[in-house]
This record gives structure tokens, C-alpha cells and sequence, in this order.
């Protein structure tokens, strides 16, 4: 028999040469689209980062916002929270009091963190939680959804549930908007039995492992009964007359695992789960996938009032973006004029919360030279971000420039170890510890700030 190894040799030979060749071929243009030039080994070779020291937003019309006179002095390194707050005081004025008078009356600050994929799985969210409630004090992960995408991705809680049916604001089939809750989901059971488990994990942080209270949120038009096992005790069964507005269960007691159960329902809607200490830092990380942040406004106002009842917000922030910016936009005021009722329903349906938006950090793209640059359109939506915050008079923070400007992202994606992913848009955890010490570090300076304007108005 003929041996013709050597044809299939010379085969990939001519090919590897013939793709090695076409990395010479310039780039080409089709129906006025450029190409992105060949390059066989982009994947394996660390990418050429180029930064353009010329700002395109010098060339094109944008809002211009006068920043507060004290962020002047922000000390050399730092950026700073911007605080627009008017007579109002619906910056951070509300959230740095919490710090001083709950926390010495040993009542719980909470903080409410809504954003999309760049928390999602508590990245990010998960070491800020941490650092302020090691100086605060505080337990526990707060609050989880009833289901959740990435149940086993997220290292701060073991999350475990079954016999649900999730309903989710993004969702391309029918959505009741009237029903969600404040993390733009909803969930009923489809049988009875249907379950969720939670166990803080120590392994991420040592506060998360043992909290002093689990609440279950829901809302039932009809009788319900529940129960709840707490370790590895009996569980316990709790019959909840009917009521039409939303209402929470909580237990108490020395908790590392609890389980909770529907044994009977009809017409009932579920919303989540918290696992919280009984004073300190409480921080929830509400994440959306895909979201651009305007679908705050489609949450009833009267259920987020209600929610706000039960768990009541003494900070609210806002961090979106990865799903607005784009290479080739830079006029986000259709965002802007979209944004601003957003930011309004959330004042109104959380009247006692400092509100903080946080910007949309960096993301990069490869140039059609396969260079790695910053996406012209960041740096003008984060002016259009500073400008809704400084409309809506709330505080606001440029995360763009506090993790380092232009091509920050891929200066995070090739550190050793990554701190990114290769899609040059999404920090990993070691990223999102990065940040998060970061708007700690900043959280902290804007407090011994306001205690230092504070005493000296006293004087």
C-alpha cells in the first residue's frame, strides 16, 4: 500500500505557510466596512497596547459639568466621589451619617449595588462587602435571588434550589412587569416541595460563614405554608395568612445553612432569600445581565416602596455601561434623556438612600490592526454618566479613571496573574478585588472628609 504521509505533510506545510503569508495581506474595506487584518497568532501573542494621548472627545460637542469645589482637594492618587447633592442631600451625605449613628447603635447600614455583568456572581461586590464589614462589622451575603444562572460560579454563597420557575425582566417571552421585584426577576414554584438552600462560605471570606438571620421575600394572594431548617435541626412550619402586599418570613439564630421549603401555596410570587447579621454592613448585589440600567424605571415603585419597607437602603449605587458603550458612538443623550426618569424612580422609591452612580469602567477592543485601544465610545458615555448624575443631584464616580484610563482593561487583562478576561470588557475576581479596594479606599477618605466639613460647620 502507497504511504501518502508525506502528501498530508506537504499539505499543511503550504497551508501554515499560505496563513503565515496572509498576515502581510494590508487590510481591506467591504462595503465600507474595514476588516480587521489577518493575524494568525493574535490569540497567543500578548497584543501591542496603544494609547492615543490626543482625546477624541476634544474633537465633538459634550455636556460640560463643573465638578464640586472640595473634590479639588482630593489627595494625590485618588479620584474621588463627586457629591452634586442639592438641599436635598441625596448624595453620599446620607449613607456617611448611617456610618456614624447606626453603626454605634449597632443597627445595620445597607448598601444596594445594581448593576449587570460586571458584578454578576458577586465579582467585585464580594471584597467591597468585605473590607466594609471588617470595619463596620456585619455578616453574611446578603441578598440572593431565588434562582440564579450562575449558582455555582459565585464563591460567597452555596446556592442550591429546585422546582422553580424563573421569570426575568431580559426574558424575550412574556414578562409580567407588574410582578417583578427589585431585582427585576420573579419566580413561582411548580410544585410543592420546591426548595432553596443557603450556606454562607467561609473559604471566600470568614464573616459570610455563620449570620445571625435568613428572610425569604414574597408576596401571596392566597394561603402559603412554609418551613425552614436551619442547619441540621428539624424545620419548622410556618402557616402566612393571605396578604396583597409584598411580605418577608425571618428566623434568627446562630445560622451556617438554612433551607427553605414550600410545602403548600397558591398564587404566591417568591423574590429571594437574604442571609444578613444582625447589625453592621448588609450588601446586596442586585446584577442583571445585559442590562443597560433603564429597566429600573419598569419596577412597580409601590413594590420597590414596599421592599424598601422591609429592607430599607441608606445606600443605593447604580454601575452600568458595558451594554451602552460601542466603538463607533459617541453621543449617548438618547441614554442620558433615558437615564434621568430612572434615577428619579429610584429617589422616590428609596427616600432615605444616598444615591452613587458609578461609571462604566474600561473596555477595549483590537483596532483592524489588531493593536488593543480603549472603545471611543467609554470615555464619552462616562461624561454623559457624570452629567445624569449632576442633573439627578447625586454623587458620582469615574471608575474609568480611578482603574487607570485608557487601555486599563488590557493592562488588567496581561498582569500576572489576569486580572480580566480576554474579552478585554469583563474584570475576574482578582479584577473585581482590585476595584473594589479601590472604591473602598475612596468610600472611606469621602467619609473622614464629611466628619472634618461636619465638625467644622459645628465650630
Amino acid at each position: 500500500m502507497k504511504n501518502y504521509l508525506s502528501y498530508t505533510l506537504a499539505l499543511i506545510v503550504v497551508v501554515l505557510v499560505g496563513l503565515l503569508l496572509m498576515n502581510h495581506v494590508p487590510s481591506i474595506s467591504i462595503f465600507n466596512k474595514q476588516m480587521r487584518k489577518v493575524d494568525l497568532l493574535g490569540d497567543i501573542r500578548k497584543e501591542k497596547v496603544v494609547i492615543d494621548s490626543t482625546s477624541f472627545l476634544d474633537t465633538i460637542p459634550m455636556p460640560s459639568v463643573a465638578k464640586p469645589a472640595f473634590v479639588d482637594s482630593c489627595k494625590k492618587g485618588m479620584i474621588c466621589i463627586e457629591d452634586y447633592s442639592d438641599s436635598t442631600q441625596r448624595g453620599m451625605s446620607l449613607f456617611y451619617e448611617a456610618l456614624s449613628q447606626k453603626i454605634e447603635n449597632k443597627e445595620p447600614v445597607r448598601i444596594a449595588v445594581f448593576g449587570d455583568s460586571f458584578i454578576e456572581a458577586d465579582i467585585f461586590t464580594a471584597d467591597l462587602r468585605e473590607l466594609l464589614q471588617n470595619k463596620y462589622g456585619g455578616k453574611g451575603v446578603g441578598f440572593v435571588p431565588i434562582t440564579s444562572l450562575v449558582y455555582g460560579f459565585r464563591p460567597t454563597v452555596y446556592h442550591r434550589f429546585d422546582g422553580w420557575d424563573t421569570h426575568t425582566v431580559t426574558d424575550s417571552v412574556y414578562f409580567d412587569y407588574s410582578k417583578q421585584g427589585v431585582s427585576g426577576h420573579y419566580y413561582r414554584p411548580t410544585y410543592e416541595g420546591a426548595y432553596v438552600e443557603l450556606r454562607g462560605q467561609r473559604k471566600y471570606a470568614s464573616n459570610l460563614e455563620v449570620v445571625d438571620l435568613s428572610t425569604i421575600y414574597f408576596k401571596n394572594n392566597d394561603s402559603l405554608t412554609l418551613s425552614v431548617k436551619v442547619n441540621h435541626n428539624e424545620p419548622i412550619f410556618h402557616d402566612i395568612p393571605a396578604s396583597k402586599k409584598l411580605d418577608k418570613l425571618t428566623i434568627e439564630d446562630n445560622i451556617e445553612r438554612v433551607r427553605w421549603t414550600v410545602e403548600s401555596c397558591d398564587s404566591t410570587y417568591f423574590y429571594g432569600i437574604a442571609m444578613d447579621g444582625a447589625s453592621g454592613i448588609i450588601l446586596d448585589n442586585f446584577s442583571l445581565r445585559g442590562s443597560s440600567g433603564t429597566s429600573l424605571r419598569s419596577i412597580p415603585a409601590e413594590m420597590l416602596k414596599e421592599f424598601n419597607a422591609l429592607r430599607p437602603y441608606d445606600l443605593v449605587i447604580l454601575q452600568y455601561g458595558l451594554n451602552v458603550a460601542s466603538e463607533h458612538n459617541l453621543d449617548y443623550d438618547y441614554y442620558y434623556k433615558m437615564m434621568l426618569p430612572n434615577v428619579e424612580h429610584i429617589k422616590k422609591c428609596f427616600p432615605e438612600a444616598g444615591l452613587l452612580l458609578v461609571s462604566v469602567g474600561d473596555r477595549d477592543y483590537k483596532t483592524e490592526t489588531g493593536d488593543v485601544k480603549t472603545m471611543p465610545g467609554v470615555k464619552s458615555l462616562v461624561r454623559y454618566q457624570q452629567k445624569i448624575a449632576a442633573k439627578s443631584n447625586i454623587a458620582f464616580w469615574n471608575l474609568f479613571e480611578a482603574m487607570g484610563g485608557d487601555e486599563s482593561m488590557a493592562s488588567l487583562v496581561h498582569d500576572n496573574p489576569s486580572k480580566a478576561n480576554y474579552d478585554y470588557t469583563h474584570i475576574n475576581f482578582r479584577g473585581g478585588k482590585h476595584l473594589a479596594e479601590i472604591l473602598y479606599e475612596t468610600l472611606i477618605y469621602g467619609k473622614e472628609q464629611y466628619d472634618k466639613r461636619k465638625a467644622y460647620e459645628k465650630e
